[in-house]
């Protein structure tokens, strides 16, 4: 059951927590990096939610390619992490930034790709060849 825990309610999960228990903003700096080039990379709590969104993303991708139970149940679990996380950015001021939106976006990708290349995949294994 575990296995079907979608990966992207992580980020709302702690992105809730974040925004209810500790008083940051996403735009917190956490750490500046000076470059080669002379500029300086300020690293903001935002930037470290879409970057680990984005991370996320790709494995549950690469989790979709699976077929089974499981799947099923991660993709309707998906499914939900969106509706709740949509929710909450039209409706909680708190969630009403970019980064959230970001975050929204990418869980909604989650949903559309997680289905598609499921499909494809199940259609490429019950192909029947002559």
């Amino acid at each position: 059951m575990l296995g079907s825990l979608p990966l992207l309610a992580l980020v709302v999960i702690v992105y809730n927590i974040v925004i209810y228990l500790t008083g940051f903003t996403m735009d917190t700096e956490l750490f500046s990096l000076s470059l080669v080039s002379g500029a300086v990379w300020i690293v903001k709590l935002g930037d470290i939610f879409i970057a680990t969104a984005l991370i996320l993303l790709f494995l549950e991708l690469v989790n979709s390619t699976k077929t089974g139970a499981s799947t099923i149940i991660n993709h309707a679990l998906s499914m939900l992490v969106l509706l709740v996380a949509l929710v909450q950015f039209i409706v909680l001021p708190q969630f009403g930034t970019s980064v959230f939106f970001i975050i929204v976006l990418v869980n909604l990708l989650d949903v559309i790709a997680g289905f598609t290349v499921t499909i494809t995949s199940a259609r490429r294994d019950f192909s029947v060849t002559e």
